[in-house]
Order: structure tokens, then C-alpha cells, then sequence
């Protein structure tokens, strides 16, 4: 039995750009740790969603405890895996924020890329000891000494300090656990001081309620202990508390320094939020702790139950979704075409995508997603600011002043040969270009000023293959400036589908209309009757696609006899058709909303 003791605790995480190895190493540290047997052990044994496994990416933070013993002493790891796509960085932000290390791993292959810079100025700004990693040396395109160069001037080390390893071979990860024993700080906190316990994540179980996971800054949490969440105010019985195994593992206490997890039946979601500090309801603590970043959503778009009568059920998946993945936000909305839903905050266009999937996959709800939106500031002519994060809620025009757009400092590292197809790219996108610097005699970086709403739906994408996927990105929010925006609607049979409609920078609107009318007409089912699917700017029609109606041949039973017969036929399906046409409702398939967000 290991005796937790502050001094013998290291907590740590592990940062990356995505793609460089994370998951794997966490898997060669437990193996090594012989945290799991063999029988239990498989590639990505972290990543516990279906939906990481499929897609070879880390889409939560996974904490795991681990035992170790080195010189004689016996100590206790506790490791937090972290994703790596810019879209989960909030994540990550929580991971640093329950750690006193972090581990950052660079590809030996690829080198210093974007999300590993800011994930680094992330660690500093918490004053972790990071410990650099070279990775996949064991490759035949690896660059160590190139590698190294970029490494050490990025964080200022020595040579020395840099560990160099494989984590599919393993070979390495031996000094790599001596250097989180020996270079990792234990927790700085004071286990006789009053209960302090930020709560970094929680998850939804069916029969216990919600799991919250914490980590203890001061003092110690014991079962049955009656505790208070600090920010909300409401008090608790704990009911059972524990360390995270691979499964929860309980204990009678969980000490200072240590990271666990607290079940006490909560069934309400809104009564547990990530950042919240768990105290002790007789001798609270004075203050909560502080340097907890709120999420600020990137991106927004509706999400609609396919059947209204789901509305309540959609309400509640979402809660039980929002527990998982703090950084989701939403708030109710109702749209002519959809009716009842709600106006979600996303991070990026992946989360998005990953959120709809896992309320498909995990809460067995479907769902339509609107086109996404960022987030605008609308002067009217009375001075008042509007925040305006769908078209519906534009004040009308003749009540504008002018319109101010969010806009991002976009850093890109690649290699020189692509300089040119980027700089396209970038200023196709209204980019401006602020700075450019060779890293190396073949790595460039450029740091571009450009609308956040620009990068939102395909620029990745184009990155990524212009670059023949050698480019990294990350962006941060710089602040607002002033564009001339329109409102694009989409007209079906003159009715507006407001859940089609856009805010769209005026030069690009003409182009994104007339693709918007024929990947329509390219979806819609064909009616009855002609559909017409028009592009409209305020009362100006810009661009236009007919749907054309199924005939049936009312003729066919007419086998002879006068002309006439025939026309008197035809005649009566026109009037037939025309009135259909008045009283008709046009069927949008979930398809065709899907592709239109793909544009």
C-alpha cells in the first residue's frame, strides 16, 4: 500500500500539438507504472469515447494515478492526458491549472508547430516546470538536432534538459519518469489550512449522479464529510470520495496535493461548475481560487430538436453534455422554420461537429444545426452597443450606425516552400500580414490579422492541403473593427428559412449565395410543384435555382378520342398544381443544412 504523503505527490500534464504522440506516451507511462495489467491494456487506453478512438484524437482531458518507486521512495503520479486541436484548448487550460508540471512533447519529425507555442505560453503563465520531449526519434525522418535547436530556443533550456524518447517503442520513457520525480515540484499547499478543492472537471453517472473531479489546493476531504461548493452556495454529503485508477477508486480521504473525484447524489447540472472550490461546510475557506479562465465562445449556431417534442429531452442532454465539456454554452432560441431550440457557443467548427456527434451517439438525440455564426457588435443610430450571434436578432438597417466584427492574431509555422500559396490563402481571407520569421532556413512563421468569421469554416481545411499538411495554426482573440457586413437570406417559394440566413461580408455575399441556391437545389427533395430557391440581400435578389416539380402523366388513362380530352386533363392538373403550390410545404432535409455549413 503507498502512503500518500505531499512531498511523494507529482501532478502533471502533458501538452502538445496534435498528432505528436500524447496518448501514446500517457499508454507507455502506465504501462511501465504497471498501473494496468496486460489483459486491460490497449492502444489509446485514455481515450474512453468512441468517437477519440475513431478519429486518432483526444477530444477530453483524462486523468489517471499512477505508483511509482525511485531511490528507495515510493511516489504517487498523477497524470492528466490532454488534447491537442486549438478547438479543445480550454482543456488544456483547465489541465495546467491542476498541475504544478507539464511535459511538452515535440514531434522529432515535424518540430516546433503553432499550438505547441501557445500551449507552452499557457504552462508558463501557471509557472509549471516543463520538461521537454523529443519524440518519435525513433522515425526515419526524424530531425533531433534540428528539432533540439527549436526546442531550446523556444524555452530558453539547456541541451541537457531535453529527454529524447519513443513512445511506440518506448524506448526513453524510463528517464522520462525519473525526470517527473525529480524535476516536478510537490503541491505547494498547507494540508492543516481549512479545505480548498477546484473542481477541474465532472461527469454524469445515470445511477450515482454527477462525478465531479477535484484536486485539493489546501487541507484534506474525508467521506461523509458535509461540504460546500463555494460559488454556488449549496452544501453536500460526500457521499464516497476517491483517487482516479483507471476506474474511480475509492478512499476514507483524499490529502493536499492529491487529485480525486467526490460523489455526494447530486442530479441537477447546473448545481456543479467547472472552477468552483469545494470547502468545508463547518470551517469554510475565505476565498475560492482564483486564476480559472471563463470560456469564451468562438463560434455560434443554432441546434434544433428534428422532432419539437423533443425540446425538454434536448434541454437536458445538453446539461448532462455541458458537465463533460465545460467550455459548451448555450441558451434557449426559437426560429420561425424550426421552432423551439437553442443558441450554442462553440470553440471551433470540430466542436461543433463533435458536440452534435455525441449528442447523437450518447444521448441518442437528433438534431439540426444552423449556420454558424460569430459574434458582432452592432452600433445603432440612438448609441446603444447590440451583441447580434444570429441574423434574426439584426436591428433593422435604417436603424445601424456600423457593424464591428471580431478579428484574431492568426500565427501559422510551415515550411518556406509554401510562403506563397499561404499568403494567398491568407489574404483571399481578408488577412493582413503583421510579422514573418524564418525559425530555421526552411520554417517560416507568419503571424496574420484577419476576421475571425473567415477562418471559422474552411481555412484549416485549405491549410492543411495547400501545405500538404505541414502547416500548423493557432489563433487568440485581438479584439473588434469595424466591416461592412449583409444580411444574406435564402428564400423557398418567396417564404425565408431563417435557420439559412447569414451576416456575410458584402464582397464575398454574391458568390456564397449562388453556391448557397444550387447546393440547395442539388438537396432538396423534388415536390410536386416547382420550387424556386433564391438568394436575397434585403429586397435585392442575387441569385436564383428552380427545383423542378415530379409530373405524373394524367394522360396516360386517355388512350384516344379528340385532342381536347387530353388538354381538358392537363388543365385541371395545372389549377391542381398551382394551388398545391399555395398550400405546400417545402421539406428541407437535415442534408441539405449539413452541406451548407460545408460550403
Amino acid at each position: 500500500m503507498y502512503i500518500c504523503r505531499m512531498n511523494y505527490i507529482r501532478n502533471f500534464c502533458i501538452i502538445a500539438h496534435i498528432d505528436h504522440g500524447k496518448s501514446t506516451l500517457a499508454d507507455r507511462l502506465i504501462e511501465r507504472t504497471k498501473t494496468l495489467d496486460e489483459r486491460e491494456m490497449e492502444n489509446q487506453v485514455l481515450d474512453d469515447m468512441d468517437l477519440e478512438r475513431e478519429r486518432g484524437i483526444t477530444i477530453k482531458s483524462h486523468a489517471i494515478q499512477m505508483n511509482y518507486a525511485s531511490g528507495g521512495e515510493k511516489y504517487v503520479l498523477n497524470l492528466i492526458d490532454t488534447p491537442g486541436h486549438v478547438d479543445f484548448s480550454y482543456e488544456v487550460s483547465r489541465a495546467i491549472a491542476s498541475s504544478e508540471g507539464a511535459l511538452l512533447v515535440v514531434d522529432a519529425t515535424q518540430g516546433v508547430q503553432a499550438q505547441t507555442i501557445s500551449n507552452v505560453y499557457l504552462a508558463v503563465e501557471h509557472n509549471l516546470e516543463i520538461i521537454p520531449i523529443i519524440n518519435k526519434i525513433d522515425m526515419e525522418s526524424a530531425q533531433v538536432d534540428v528539432v533540439k535547436d527549436q526546442v531550446i530556443e523556444l524555452l530558453g533550456c539547456k541541451e541537457d534538459d531535453i529527454l529524447l524518447c519513443s513512445a511506440r517503442t518506448g524506448q526513453g520513457v524510463d528517464e522520462i519518469l525519473e525526470a517527473i520525480v525529480h524535476r516536478i515540484p510537490p503541491p505547494a499547499g498547507d494540508p492543516g489550512a481549512p479545505l480548498q478543492a477546484l473542481i477541474f472537471d465532472s461527469v454524469f453517472n445515470s445511477f450515482r449522479g454527477i462525478i465531479a473531479y477535484f484536486k485539493v489546493e489546501n487541507g484534506s476531504i474525508s467521506k461523509g464529510e458535509h461540504v460546500k461548493f463555494f460559488n454556488t452556495g449549496m452544501d453536500y454529503v460526500a457521499d464516497e470520495v476517491g483517487v482516479l485508477k483507471m476506474k474511480l477508486s475509492p478512499r476514507e480521504k483524499v490529502e493536499c496535493g492529491s487529485v480525486g473525484y467526490i460523489i455526494s447524489g447530486i442530479k441537477d447540472a447546473t448545481e456543479v461548475k467547472v472552477g468552483d472550490t469545494i470547502t468545508s461546510f463547518d470551517g469554510p475557506c475565505l476565498k475560492a481560487i482564483g486564476g480559472f479562465e471563463e470560456v469564451k465562445p468562438m463560434l455560434f449556431a443554432g441546434v434544433y430538436p428534428v422532432d419539437p417534442d423533443e425540446y425538454e429531452n434536448l434541454r437536458t442532454s445538453l446539461e448532462k453534455l455541458q458537465l463533460n465539456d465545460a467550455s459548451l454554452v448555450f441558451e434557449p432560441e426559437n426560429s420561425l422554420a424550426l421552432g423551439f431550440g437553442f443558441r450554442c457557443g462553440f470553440l471551433g467548427l470540430l466542436h461543433l461537429e463533435i458536440v452534435q456527434e455525441r449528442l447523437y451517439r450518447e444521448f441518442d438525440m437528433d438534431v439540426i444545426t444552423t449556420v454558424p455564426n460569430v459574434s458582432y457588435k452592432v452600433y445603432t443610430t440612438q448609441g446603444t452597443v447590440v451583441d447580434v450571434h444570429n441574423p434574426s436578432g439584426l436591428p433593422s438597417l435604417t436603424t445601424i450606425n456600423h457593424i464591428e466584427e471580431p478579428y484574431i492574431d492568426a500565427q501559422i509555422i510551415s515550411k518556406a516552400e509554401f510562403f506563397g500559396p499561404i499568403m494567398k490563402l491568407c489574404l483571399d481571407k481578408r488577412g493582413t500580414l503583421v510579422n514573418q520569421h524564418y525559425l530555421t532556413t526552411d520554417r517560416i512563421e507568419l503571424n496574420y490579422s484577419m476576421p475571425l468569421s473567415e477562418i471559422v469554416f474552411d481555412f484549416y481545411d485549405k491549410l492543411k492541403s495547400i501545405s500538404k499538411g505541414y502547416a500548423s495554426f493557432d489563433y487568440h482573440i485581438i479584439g473588434y473593427k469595424p466591416a461592412e457586413l449583409v444580411k444574406l437570406d435564402i428564400l423557398l417559394n418567396g417564404e425565408m428559412v431563417d435557420a439559412l440566413s447569414c451576416l456575410i461580408h458584402k464582397d464575398n455575399a454574391y458568390d456564397f449565395g449562388r453556391h448557397m441556391c444550387e447546393k440547395l437545389k442539388e438537396l432538396i427533395p423534388r415536390h410536386q410543384f416547382d420550387i424556386a430557391v433564391q438568394a436575397a440581400i434585403g429586397s435585392k435578389i442575387i441569385a436564383r435555382e428552380t427545383v423542378r416539380q415530379v409530373r405524373k402523366d394524367v394522360t396516360a388513362k386517355c388512350y384516344g378520342g379528340d385532342i381536347t380530352r387530353k388538354r381538358k386533363l392537363l388543365e385541371k392538373q395545372k389549377k391542381g398544381k398551382k394551388r398545391m403550390r399555395q398550400i405546400g410545404q417545402v421539406q428541407v432535409p437535415q442534408s441539405a443544412f449539413m452541406a451548407v455549413l460545408k460550403i
